[in-house]
């Protein structure tokens, strides 16, 4: 039996009796135990096992609601299958497109089964009429509990990750059984947690990796107290966030960087009576971090008590299974403060001392320092050619260890993913200090104009300083990449969208904050009304998908 298994199963006898999950906030709250979860999982497991599931199976998941995701997911697990979280419509889904990219993703996993359950259990004549087999989640209560877990070994598949894109080109990353406990563990030893006393207070979706592996998978595996709702219901109302921190006594929770520039927001507005002294961290990732937003989020908490220190920096991408690394606990952000041209011209990191005139000035650039990587895990940092370079240079972040995934499936096959040493290209660009790790950005998004390396979060946290500019939702898109005519624009929400004055204002405003920053002026500036720009499940801008989609519209605002 695989070690992630065996502990799901000990935790339901031992502290899964007295600690469990809360769902259906804000309306309909109800506790149960991972010891319950775990009663109701093996009765899903033993009717999925009567109606045919074979060990190894690929088993699609639908659902949204975590008081049915739970059981389910652990249930294929007890019946010896590997889980995919599906990508879910939303109210504007093309359908029939959904079901092409349905379609398109259960064959390249080698599934013949998908799980339905609230809210789309009203796709069954959808899945029907494209011959997708599914069984409902609400029939599976029936089935007659398991005795025992179907054996399961180290190397076989636990977790079929889809990756963030576009659903027509699916990609699933590999995620063996050995790989999730390793990671799982790595994770709560390094958050130092206390599974008889922290509180997990999560939003993300179940169907990214944060929100199932980190929010979802770790205390069910070892029997934290997690309180979880869904992202209709952050969305909605963001205050819900720090107010079931309050409710519950939160002791943790997580976001990507633009979250927490939201609710910090509404929290300085807000003339309610949180209590968020408990939390001890707020970790953020899955999206470059900005000072700015922190610091928003810090002094909004602060007169709700909460712990500056609490701001967790955190590094991680679903192909080491959740996280990469760790900032220190109870540090808070640390920023590391470089000069911008050694950065860009010469890929160096060069550090400018705290009392140098120059900071604050668009001759630095400053980066989170994002911790050292998570036990067994280990990092490097190489160059175009593979050489690895030293410390403070910068170059692709590579990594090696049990939690790495041995590769994908893809719609052409599977595709390995690490080179005879075991190493992983991540394709994220960074360098180390101290061991820690430092990102400057992704490679692909990387603007390469005048022998300079341009990076497209220094152009957005310039458009985001403008007012009228929506936080989070400023991008920087490559024109004619790879070109001797490489160039960038930048596309943004506002909410004076439709203004033309005050889009005008905007656009020269925005522009001119960039060419500051970086020393260029972009193409064109466009703005859009909130809501326009593609985003990823966690809530990230897709920036390739941005520049498609807006192409016309981008070469009309640059006249």
């Amino acid at each position: 039996m695989s070690r992630f298994v065996d502990t799901l199963v000990a935790t339901a006898a031992g502290g899964g009796q007295q600690r469990g999950m809360v769902t259906g906030e804000p309306q309909e709250p109800v506790r149960r135990t991972w010891a319950e979860v775990h009663e109701q999982a093996k009765r899903f497991a033993g009717e999925l096992i009567h109606r045919g599931l074979e060990p190894g199976s690929a088993v699609a998941v639908l659902a949204a609601a975590p008081a049915l995701i739970a059981p389910t997911v652990q249930a294929v697990w007890l019946a010896g299958g590997s889980v995919t979280m599906l990508h879910q419509p939303t109210p504007r889904t093309d359908l029939a497109e959904w079901a092409e990219d349905t379609l398109r993703v259960l064959r390249m996993i080698g599934s013949e089964l998908v799980l339905l359950g609230e809210p789309f259990d009203a796709l069954a004549p959808v899945l029907t009429e494209h011959d997708i087999a599914f069984h409902s989640i609400a029939e599976l209560d029936a089935g007659e509990p398991i005795t025992e877990p179907v054996p399961i070994g180290e190397d076989d598949l636990a977790l079929l990750q889809l990756t963030s894109g576009s659903t027509a080109e699916p990609k699933a990353v590999r995620i063996t059984h050995g790989n999730l406990y390793t990671n799982v563990k790595a994770m709560v030893e390094r958050a130092e947690f206390d599974f008889g006393t922290d509180v997990m207070v999560s939003w993300l979706p179940t169907f990214h990796d944060m929100g199932m592996v980190g929010f979802l998978t770790v205390p069910m595996t070892f029997g934290v107290e997690l309180v979880k709702i869904t992202p209709v219901e952050f969305l909605s109302g963001p205050l819900i966030w720090p107010r079931l921190i309050t409710k519950y006594g939160g002791t943790t929770t997580a976001a990507p960087n633009f979250a927490y520039a939201v609710v910090g927001k509404r929290m300085a507005r807000a003339d309610e009576a949180f209590d968020l002294s408990k939390l001890r961290i707020a970790l953020n990732g899955a999206e470059p971090i900005d000072e700015t937003a922190v610091q928003t989020f810090v002094d909004a908490g602060a007169r709700f008590k909460m712990p500056p220190e609490c701001v967790f920096p955190a590094y991680g991408m679903a192909e080491a299974t959740l996280a990469v690394s760790f900032a220190p606990l109870f540090t808070g952000l640390t920023l590391d403060v470089v000069e911008a041209d050694a950065l860009e011209a010469h890929n160096r990191a060069v550090p400018v001392p705290e009392d140098d005139p120059r900071r604050g000035t668009e001759d630095v650039r400053s980066f989170a320092v994002l911790g050292r990587p998570l036990d067994g895990l280990e990092a490097q940092i190489a160059d175009d050619s593979g050489k690895v370079l030293g410390e403070r240079e910068v170059g692709e972040i590579r990594l090696r260890g049990p939690a790495v995934t041995p590769g994908y499936f893809t719609v052409d096959g599977p595709l390995e993913t690490q080179d005879a040493e075991g190493w992983i290209d991540t394709g994220d660009l960074g360098y180390l200090v101290d061991g820690q790790i430092v990102i400057c950005g992704r490679r692909k998004d990387v603007i390469i104009m005048g022998g300079r390396n341009i990076y497209p979060t220094d152009i957005e946290r310039a458009a985001t300083s403008v007012e009228g500019v929506r936080l989070g939702n400023a991008v920087a898109v490559r024109l004619d990449a790879g070109s001797r005519r490489e160039r960038f624009a930048v596309v943004l929400e506002s909410k004076l969208a439709g203004n033309e004055e005050e889009e005008r204002r905007v656009a020269k405003e925005v522009a001119a904050r960039v060419r500051d920053a970086v020393d260029v002026r972009p193409f064109a500036v466009l703005v859009l009304p909130a809501g326009s720009l593609p985003k990823t499940p966690s809530g990230k801008v897709k920036r390739a998908a941005t520049a498609t989609r807006y192409a016309d519209q981008i070469t009309q605002a640059a006249h």
